[in-house]
């Protein structure tokens, strides 16, 4: 791998950093947490980088300071104390090669791995050596932001830093393994501390492994390669959800394809419908997702008691259950299924002196024809769901056969950049793609104040943005500020499309809330494969 874009990365942080230190605020004392954070950042990532003259004067440096000294640095004596380290890292640049900007392409339904680590460098590093494999990362910052993804997407992999603002590593993992201490994701943590006592405190906090910094990115991928095939070993293995104790995707696919095997040999029907909590994720927003979670496993219990014993229940995914009614009519599951929400939606559910109810909304489809496929029956259902949403949620809805052929679920895609030939580009692959189910809604717009002008975002259903960092008129990140802030945010998914070198850019498009981003130049091969991952993640 040619290290030189994240040698150039490392020095644009130094500069930086110095120049806020010593020219942005001169007069400012600072704060020796400061100094150490900084220090601590360039060890890491320039040991891993193999930039080693650069680490070893980090190290020496960190030596030197006290994680713990409440010291106030005067601007000229932290000058001195970093000389040696500002004349290295002016050295090493201007030995500096061209930057490389090759892609990897990607395809296929891939793992997605969540990296956690205050760092940018070290997150753009890590991503990137990630991705080369074929793996999808979502990359965070900012720890608040990073754990509400981490329970809304369920990553297969988790790698965190030890050394976070706000909270620290330990602290977020044992956040994580206390509200989901059921699901089985490797969690690896790093640090550029190795001694007993912080690998110790990791494996207790809830690690499977242990890295140090500076990384070795070939180990380093060799050992997360392998938390991904246990992980796959032991999905495919469960036939439960680890979290509601009901059935789970898996295994519904394995009952769906005996009970049309069933029809074919016997004749008959059976139903099947998605289930759908309304207004799921304010519960997780107001209460957290610890009461998210006991709302979930009371649900799938209630479903449990109230169907028949030769019912099947399963957890789809997310806030989502199917439930398999074999040898029932679709009126009769019409009829079962509002029954059980009348009685659901005066169900007081309660946890730790919080007191809610709730409804669900639910989409049913009955099968006839052993011939119909898995897809078409989950697909039939599910735009049935979408109808009862469409209605005003908290009621039943059942497809019809004619349905599936003409309806599909709109998903609004919305293309924001100054530049035409990346937006020609773009539109181009977008017309081309097809995910079974949904249905294609484009736009492209050469600025986000033409975007907001057209109230495209206030259409109802769900909106993907491919968005610009940086543009005229509307800057990327402020038409992202502005998108959180919508009644609507929760139905948005945004890709940033970053600088390769614009480090500030990709930390603040993080902050704010930016799913993915990919940084320019990028493949077009490369981007559809993210767009496409993301858009299947997201329906």
């Amino acid at each position: 791998m040619n290290m030189s874009k994240y040698k150039n990365l490392l020095y644009e942080k130094i500069k930086s950093q110095l120049l806020n230190w010593f020219e942005s605020e001169p007069d400012r004392d600072i704060p020796n947490e400061e100094v150490y954070r900084f220090l601590h950042s360039i060890k890491g990532t320039s040991g891993t980088i193999g930039m080693v003259g650069l680490h070893q004067t980090a190290d020496r440096l960190l030596e030197k300071s006290n994680e713990d000294s409440d010291k106030l640095w005067k601007p000229s004596d932290l000058r001195d104390f970093l000389y040696e380290l500002v004349r290295l890292s002016y050295e090493y640049e201007n030995f500096q090669t061209v930057l490389d900007c090759s892609s990897i392409n990607r395809k296929g339904d891939v793992p997605l791995i969540q990296v956690i680590d205050d760092d940018i460098s070290m997150v753009v590093l890590l991503k990137d050596a990630l991705e080369e494999q074929g793996w999808m990362v979502l990359a965070n910052t900012n720890p608040t932001i990073a754990i509400n993804q981490y329970y809304d997407l369920h990553p297969d992999c988790l790698i965190i830093d030890v050394n976070l603002p706000m909270k620290n590593g330990f602290q977020l993992l044992e956040e994580i393994q206390g509200n989901h201490h059921k699901r089985f994701i490797p969690k690896i943590m790093m640090s550029i501390q190795n001694d007993r006592e912080t690998r110790i405190a990791a494996y207790k906090s809830g690690a499977d492994d242990f890295l140090s910094k500076p990384i070795d990115l070939e180990e380093f991928i060799v050992r997360v390669e392998r938390h991904l095939e246990r992980k796959k070993i032991f999905d495919q293995s469960v036939l439960i959800d680890e979290l509601t104790q009901v059935y789970n995707r898996r295994h519904l696919a394995s009952v769906l394809e005996s009970s049309l095997d069933e029809l074919k040999r016997q004749g008959g029907y059976f139903s099947v419908a998605i289930i759908d909590l309304d207004h799921f994720k304010q519960v997780n927003d107001t209460y957290g997702h610890l009461m998210g979670d006991h709302v979930l496993v009371h649900f799938a219990q209630f479903l449990k008691e109230r169907v028949r014993s030769t019912d099947h229940v399963f957890r789809y995914g997310g806030e989502e259950f199917v439930v398999l009614f074999p040898g029932t009519t679709g009126e009769e599951t019409k009829a079962i299924l509002e029954r059980i929400l009348a009685e659901f939606s005066k169900t007081i559910i309660s946890k730790s002196e919080i007191e809610i109810t709730a409804t669900f909304s639910a989409g049913g489809y009955m099968v006839s024809n052993h011939e119909t496929s898995a897809n078409t029956i989950i697909e039939s259902a599910d735009l049935a769901l979408y109808k009862a949403k469409e209605n005003g949620r908290a009621r039943v809805e059942m497809a019809c056969s004619h349905e599936v052929i003409v309806n599909k679920k709109p998903l609004f895609i919305s293309v924001i950049d100054d530049d035409i030939i990346i937006r020609t580009m773009l539109m181009k692959i977008l017309q081309s793609m097809d995910i079974e189910g949904v249905s294609f809604d484009l736009a492209a717009y050469e600025d986000g104040s033409k975007f907001f002008d057209s109230e495209r975002h206030i259409q109802i259903g769900q909106h993907f943005l491919i968005l610009d960092g940086i543009m005229p008129v509307m800057d990327g990140t402020e038409v992202l500020q502005k998108v959180k802030l919508l009644p609507n945010a929760n139905q948005f998914q945004v890709l940033m499309l970053t600088g390769r070198k614009n480090e500030k850019d990709i930390a603040r498009a993080l902050k704010l809330g930016a799913d993915d981003y990919v940084t320019k130049p990028f493949s077009m091969t490369e981007l559809q494969a993210r767009i496409h991952r993301l858009i299947k993640r997201m329906v």
